[in-house]
């Protein structure tokens, strides 16, 4: 995994103002194999062009056009959510949007706060994704009610799907957590199933975790998180994104292709392992 040639996929989020084919041109300007992509835009993050995938049909077979001509995959797409009133049925259009793109996995976030009820509708919603021949990486994230590495290995493991079902593992989230590297590295690589790098301060500058995860995170070597580290805990092969979301760039008028490179680039640099002496 460690060096120049690591594969890497861009993540949405990294160029948020990007539609679906703009963010593989995107990937492919900055040597990205695959990205991250909301098949819906979603309106809480307003400089999202507006788009929707599951009802667009011509909109996807542009998308998956320009990655066959671009050599890029579609590894994880978003959005889904399961919260108390979500009926997992809801959700058959955008499994069927998502597996037509190719996805490799589904990222569901969990904000049930039911325990009981969360866990039956993960279950079937890991279910129905199966009938789509989907993989699914549940993402733990402070603001949500899965909120730590350790929460999430609970949930993927009771339902034992191994290589099917398993943790996305943010290191954002992994920090904010009060989670560590040896944490990740304990964790079973089977249910280690996709990873996002990125860097940050000791803490969250504004005691605002929401708009620090979809706006502002740091490239790797302007914070404090070992990335290097990160990435060297994961399994062999986890495929890796990088999601660093730099709104301030944007609004400052940095372009869109500077954006994914820088990001890329020092990433890359994160994982390149330090020479002797």
């Amino acid at each position: 995994m460690y060096g120049a040639a690591m594969r890497l996929s861009l993540d949405h989020l990294t160029v948020i103002d990007a539609d679906p084919v703009e963010l593989v041109e995107a990937a492919h300007d900055a040597r990205c194999t695959g990205v991250c992509l909301f098949i819906q835009s979603m309106p809480v993050l307003p400089m999202m062009p507006r788009f929707d995938l599951c009802a667009d049909r011509s909109g996807r077979r542009d998308f998956v056009k320009r990655m066959a001509d671009h050599g890029v995959s579609l590894d994880l797409a978003y959005p889904f959510t399961l919260a108390g009133r979500t009926r997992v049925e809801d959700y058959v259009v955008a499994m069927e949007c998502a597996a037509e793109l190719g996805a490799g996995l589904v990222n569901v976030l969990c904000y049930d706060r039911e325990v009981s009820r969360r866990a039956e509708n993960f279950a079937g919603f890991c279910d129905l994704a199966a009938g789509f021949d989907l993989a699914v990486a549940a993402e733990f994230y402070p603001l949500s009610q899965i909120g730590s590495l350790a929460g999430a290995l609970d949930l993927v493991r009771a339902l034992d799907r191994p290589g099917r079902v398993g943790v996305n593992v943010d290191l954002l989230h992994l920090m904010r957590s009060g989670g560590s590297i040896a944490e990740l590295a304990a964790a079973p690589d089977e249910f280690v199933l996709f990873a996002q790098a990125c860097d940050g301060p000791q803490a969250c500058p504004t005691d605002d975790l929401g708009a620090e995860a979809s706006g502002e995170r740091l490239l790797p070597g302007e914070g404090v998180f070992d990335v290097g580290g990160f990435l060297g805990a994961l399994p062999e092969h986890c495929p890796v994104s990088v999601e660093i979301p730099r709104l301030s760039a944007l609004l400052s008028g940095e372009p869109r292709g500077v954006r994914a490179r820088r990001a890329v680039e020092a990433v890359r640099r994160a994982a390149a392992p330090v020479p002797p002496g």
